[in-house]
Formats: structure tokens, C-alpha cells, sequence
């Protein structure tokens, strides 16, 4: 579709419906081909059942309702002319009058019933669907305007979607209040900014059958990383119950990263699982507003993933699969934005819709923008960060609709989530901060259009924040968000990356904390020469690894505790530490693959080593521990043996399970080459065998010995 400049309002000109018009199709007749037919979100329903299901992609069926259907209502009912008239010459930044006017629109279509042909056709295709079950079918009705999941503009949620709607009578309603939908204060203002002329936009419907997501679990998948644009990995969020919550932000979901190149040849490459608080779930209720109604998530359900491994690498390879076909199809690539959904019944997975991403696909590459902060202040709250950029602002505490009026632009807006018609006063904030969700949330994928710093899921960002205060909110720190006191000093580095000349040395980076991997990996390089094991240890783990070992009959009652609290559904307590270094690691190899990562083995020092979680108990008191029981001399010593055995676990399933072969490993201080052997010999009783899989094993010049050795 070819869209064109916002027209001035008085001159908006409705767009003809055919003399014979198409009012219902079913997905399997449609292809993206038809997308000014039925939308961007039927369109591609269509897509992928028409392309990708005979390849075991499954998507449930339905119909749309077409946009020439819903300009059929409109002339009938004389609502065309209704809508030209109130929406001329508005003003969207004034937000009283466009609430005014947009609920004077919205009350002309709802009290215009639908054309008996309009009616009958969808009783028709609502019959097809429902077939020889004596049962009529629960479906998922939400609506597809015909200008929206475009490259250039997401629309994301603009218009309203409800959910198990059973019956041709309540089908009916819930179209009509679709079409309404397309009117709504945000929808209105949104079309504005983005330069679609009111008149010129129709709506679709899609009638899909329901996923019984509300027995198991729901989501959203994006084939590419969301902060950085890092194309090599699929996102996926995930919560118990219908998918809405977690669209909307009103959860803190699961989330889990898989890299692309490794899963196509066979592997399991799950390089990172966080496990999301998930307090609520949407489930049917009969009686209940839309049919569905919100209930706490038990505290045992909270601290579980709502999907297995097999699972994730399910989903994340349809993800691929699907991003394949849209690349295939555009002829550039495309990275995609699709909402999944686990049927709690029969255990089955399912695509619910797909569309491309819009805003990391087309960012600039050839740009690196690093926002640093240059003064430190009293962090206030913290959350997961979207985008990496700083700002300064006057908080602003939203709780309600009704408040929307005292927002100003400038402001960081503090709230316990949003959703679509707070729209309006998004595009005018410095930074938002929500209590609830993720990644892939509201406010996190507007936030990303608009270009404005993000902290999601503070959980107290509503409570500790109080109106007026002025506070900086950092996205530039890695994946946690933070928000400080006062009016912090930060600066902006931008480097082109295409007026970089390549040196004829290999450049190789340093690199701790996996949070930057993704974004590090974009400056011209050669790989990893350095990456610390013990950053990991102590940011990620923050646990003795002698101390996951020894749980059973550890002393300390107060570190027993904190260790059992932060290992919450671990029975084996080592394979925490195993997990989560591997995550770690793996994050690093698949940033820079296929370039060597070498990894050098942890080396804190005893008092460091003692710092950590349960960590005196194992530790001597050195005078100088920077040339005491460190690196080397630790693997293969009794006191540490069963924690390297850990290490090398980790090591090992990032290479092998992962197929990340492109991680090398590095000895630390070893003093002696009969200390070297030692070390060699206990990494192959733990699988790690020098040259086997092109396992390269590098020793670290670092004392005089390793100098005159060589």
C-alpha cells in the first residue's frame, strides 16, 4: 500500500466501496497481496496459513471481514458523512477537544446498526467455521485496518480486540464495536502524527478461532533483539493466560533468547531465560466484561517458566521460519514482530499473527550513539531498560485516564502500565517508567517508535516516585533501566561506523558483562581476546560455587536462606551456577560469532572469592592474595576442584549443546608447566578436551615464569 501526506481535514474524500462488493473472505483465500483489501494483520493471517502451515507452521482459522465491508456499513448508515464533518479541522494536541470529538464519532457508529447483507455474510462464514460441531466456536475477533503492521508505522494496538465471543449475536456486536474501534482518541491521534488521512484508512475485522491460551500460556516473538537490532537472535516473552496482558504490560513476563545461526544446524542454543514475576492471568469467565476476567498467578506458578526448552526452540525456529518466508517474499530482509499462543487443553502451540518489526529494521547500522552518564546520583528504582539513551525530567504520576489532562510535555511519565489511549501523552515524554512489564510490552514497543528512554517492571516505580520530582532516567547501563535522583550530567558519543578504516591488525575487544554484548558486536572487529569469567560470577551469580555444591549441609542459616531465595525452582542447586554462567558465556559467543571468544576461567582473589554468597566459609585470609591461591593453582586443588567442575560444565554446554564452537578458553596465573598439564587434565575429566571439537586452550602471560617459559 502507498500511503500519502495527511490531507487537511476539509479536504478528506471517503474512498468508493466496488459496485458489487467482497464483504467476507476466508484467511486460506488470503495472501499478503490483499492487504488493501483486509489489513495488515489479516493479510498476513492469510500469509501464513496459505504459505507456511502445509510446512507445519500452525495458525488457527478464520475470516475477515473486509475494508470494503466496513465502508459498506458506513454508507449505508450515513456514519462516512458524520465522521468528514466532526474530525474537521481538529487539533490532536488538544486533548480535551479530541476526546470530545472522537466519542461524538464513536457514538454515531455504534448506534448505526449493520446492513442486512453485511450480517447474513458473516453468519454464513461464522457457520462454515463452526462446521458439524454442534458447539458454536469460540473466537478471537480484532480488527485490521487497512493502514496498519506496515514497515513504516506499527499502529501497535490501536484498535480494540475481544476475545471468546461465542454466538452470532454477540459476533455481531463485537464487529460493530471493531469498527468503533477505529476511531478511538488514540487511533485518531495516532493517524495524525503519522500522516494517514482519517478518511482514507478502512477497517478489516479478523474472526479467528480461540487458542485455549487460558489454561496455558501466551506471548509475543520477535526475530531480531529489540534494544540493539542484533539480528542473529529470537525474543520471545512469555505469561500464563491470554496474550493481552502481556501485549498490554500489565505482566512482567518470562523471557527467553535464542540464537538464530546454531538452532538451523541442530542445536539448543537458549542463550538467556529470566524468569519474569508473571503476578496475573487472563482466563474466560463467562458473565465477565468481554468474556474474560484477570486472577492472581499462584506464587509457586510465578517462580516457574511457563514454557519447556522444547518449546522455546519450537517457537523460536517458526520464528525463523516465518522471518524466512517475509524476507523471501519483500526480497530484503525482514525481521518479524509475531503473537504466539499455547492451547493449555491439548498442549499444542500455535502463531496467532505476524508482522514486521518496525523500528530496529530501520535503524541505522552505520551509526553508533553511546549515551554515557558522567556523574553518579541515588539510584531511586530500576527496571528493564528500553533503549539505551538518557534523559532528564519532572516526574509525572499517572494512574488514570482522568489525569492525562495535567501531563506536559517534557515530563517523565510514571505509571502502572499503558496501553493505546495514552498515546497522546507518550509522544510528548522525556522517559516513561511503568511498574509492569517487558521487553515487548506497550510502553516498551512504543517507547522504541518514539525514541524515548524506557524503564519497565520497577514493580514501585508508581510508589517511590512522587509527582514533580526531577529525576534521570538511564537505559545506558546494559539490560537493567535506572532511574536516579536529580538531574544527572551525560553526554552523547556518536562514531560512523562507515568512515571507520579497518587496520591491517585484527582488532580484538575486551569484554565483561554480557548485557552489552549485542550492541559491542556492532563495531568493526575480530572477536573477543578477553572475556571475564568472574564478571559473570559476580553480577549474574553473586553465589560461592563451593557453596551451590555444599547446600545440603551449608552452616550459615542466613546465606542458606538468600541462596535458597535466589536458586527458587533449582533442586540441584550446582546446575544454577551452571545455567546461568552458560548463559552468560553463551551471550558473548553468539554476539560475535563466528569469531573466536576466548574466555579465561575465573580469577578473583581469595578475599573476592569470599565476597561472594556463602563464600567465607571457603576462603583463607592472605596477606597478599594477589599472588596466593588464585587461577590455576585453584582448578585442580582439592579446596576448589568441584567448583572448576562447574566451570567447565558451563563451558562445555555453550559449545556443545549450544554449538557455539567459536568460545576458546584461557588459564589463568599458571605458574608451571606440570601446573598446566594439572589444569589440562581436570578440564578433559569434565569433557573439555584440547583440540577435540576445536577446543583451543590459551594460558595468560601475565606472571615472569610465563615469559621465560616461552
Amino acid at each position: 500500500m502507498t500511503t500519502t501526506a495527511l490531507t487537511p481535514p476539509h479536504a478528506m474524500t471517503a474512498i468508493p466501496v466496488a459496485a458489487d462488493p467482497v464483504l467476507i473472505k476466508r484467511f486460506a483465500e488470503i495472501t499478503l497481496d490483499d492487504l488493501p483489501t483486509v489489513g495488515g494483520k489479516n493479510a498476513s493471517l492469510g500469509e501464513l496459513i496459505h504459505a507456511l502451515q502445509g510446512e507445519g507452521v500452525p495458525v488457527p482459522d478464520g475470516f475477515a471481514i473486509t475494508a470494503d465491508g466496513f465502508r459498506f456499513a458506513l454508507r449505508e448508515s450515513g456514519v462516512d458523512r458524520v465522521i468528514r464533518e466532526t474530525l474537521a479541522g481538529l487539533d490532536v494536541g488538544a486533548v480535551a477537544e479530541l476526546q470530545r470529538r472522537g466519542a461524538l464519532v464513536r457514538a454515531a457508529m455504534l448506534a448505526a446498526p449493520l446492513p442486512d447483507a453485511l450480517r447474513e455474510a458473516i453468519g454464513a462464514a461464522y457457520r462454515l467455521l463452526q462446521g458439524d460441531d454442534p458447539v458454536a466456536p469460540d473466537v478471537a475477533v480484532r480488527s485490521s485496518a487497512t493502514a496498519e503492521d506496515l514497515p513504516g508505522a506499527s499502529f501497535a494496538g490501536q484498535q480494540e480486540t475481544f476475545l471468546h465471543v461465542q454466538g452470532i449475536e454477540a459476533l455481531l456486536e463485537s464487529v460493530r464495536r471493531s469498527f468503533a474501534s477505529l476511531f478511538t482518541d488514540r487511533a485518531i491521534s495516532y493517524r495524525a502524527t503519522m500522516g494517514f488521512d482519517h478518511a482514507a484508512v478502512a477497517l478489516s475485522v479478523g474472526v479467528q478461532r480461540m487458542v485455549r491460551a487460558d489454561r496455558g500460556g501466551a506471548g509475543v516473538l520477535f526475530t531480531i533483539d529489540t534494544e540493539t537490532g542484533f539480528p542473529n537472535v529470537v525474543l520471545i516473552s512469555a505469561a500464563y493466560g491470554l496474550g493481552e496482558l502481556v501485549v498490554k504490560g500489565a505482566v512482567t513476563p518470562d523471557e527467553y533468547t535464542v540464537f538464530k545461526p546454531t538452532l538451523a544446524t541442530g542445536h539448543r542454543p537458549i542463550i538467556r531465560k529470566q524468569c519474569g514475576s508473571k503476578a496475573l492471568k487472563m482466563i474466560y469467565e463467562a458473565g465477565a466484561a468481554g468474556g474474560v476476567t484477570t486472577v492472581p498467578v499462584t506464587p509457586e506458578d510465578q517462580g516457574r517458566w511457563v514454557l519447556t526448552d522444547d518449546e522455546i526452540l519450537q517457537l523460536a525456529r517458526w520464528g525463523a521460519r516465518v522471518e524466512a518466508h517475509y524476507s523471501a517474499r519483500h526480497g530484503v530482509p525482514t525481521p518479524m514482530d509475531l503473537e504466539w499462543a499455547k492451547d493449555g487443553v491439548t498442549g499444542q502451540l500455535y502463531i496467532l499473527q505476524a508482522r514486521p518489526e518496525t523500528v530496529q529494521s530501520r535503524r541505522s547500522l552505520q551509526t553508533l550513539e553511546r549515551y554515557r552518564l558522567t556523574a553518579r546520583g541515588t539510584a531511586l528504582v530500576q527496571g528493564r531498560s528500553v533503549g539505551m539513551q538518557i534523559a532528564t525530567g519532572r516526574v509525572r504520576v499517572v494512574t488514570d485516564l482522568a489525569r492525562l489532562g495535567d501531563f506536559q510535555p517534557g515530563d517523565v511519565l510514571v505509571a502502572d502500565k499503558t496501553d493505546p489511549d495514552w498515546q497522546p501523552i507518550m509522544k510528548q515524554a522525556a522517559a516513561i517508567i511503568t511498574n509492569r512489564g517487558g521487553r515487548t510490552c506497550h510502553a516498551a514497543i512504543v517507547s522504541r517508535e518514539l525514541g524515548v528512554p524506557a524503564v519497565v517492571g520497577t514493580e514501585t516505580g508508581t510508589r517511590t516516585l512522587q509527582d514533580g520530582q526531577v529525576v534521570t532516567v538511564c537505559c545506558a547501563e546494559g539490560e537493567v533501566g535506572v532511574v536516579y535522583e536529580g538531574a544527572l550530567p551525560f553526554v552523547i558519543d556518536r562514531t560512523d561506523l562507515s568512515a571507520l578504516e579497518r587496520p591491517r591488525t585484527k582488532i580484538m575487544l575486551n569484554v565483561a558483562n554480557p548485557d552489552d554484548a549485542f550492541r559491542l558486536a556492532m563495531v568493526p572487529n575480530d572477536g573477543v581476546g578477553l572475556a571475564r569469567m568472574e564478571f559473570i560470577i559476580a553480577n549474574w551469580i553473586r553465589i560461592h560455587p563451593q557453596a551451590l555444591v555444599d547446600f545440603a549441609t551449608l552452616a550459615d542459616a542466613e546465606a542458606k536462606a538468600e541462596i535458597a531465595r535466589l536458586t527458587a525452582g533449582y533442586a540441584e542447586k550446582p546446575q544454577f551456577f551452571v545455567d546461568q554462567l552458560a548463559q552468560g558465556v553463551a551471550m558473548l559467543a553468539a554476539a560475535f560469532h563466528p569469531h573466536d571468544v576466548i574466555l579465561r576461567f575465573s580469577d578473583f582473589k581469595t578475599n573476592e572469592y569470599a565476597n561472594l554468597l556463602g563464600g567465607r566459609a571457603y576462603e583463607p585470609v592472605e596477606e597478599n592474595p594477589m599472588l596466593g591461591f588464585r587461577g590455576a593453582s585453584r582448578y585442580y586443588h582439592p579446596r576448589y576442584r568441584a567448583a572448576f567442575a562447574l566451570e567447565c560444565r558451563a563451558v562445555k554446554q555453550v559449545r556443545e549443546v549450544m554449538g557455539l564452537t567459536n568460545l576458546k578458553v584461557m588459564i589463568p596465573f599458571c605458574r608451571t608447566l606440570d601446573e598446566a598439564c594439572l589444569v589440562q587434565a581436570e578440564m578433559a575429566t569434565h569433557g573439555l578436551v584440547r583440540g577435540e571439537h576445536g577446543l583451543e586452550v590459551y594460558v595468560m602471560c601475565e606472571i615472569p615464569s610465563n615469559v621465560v617459559l616461552a
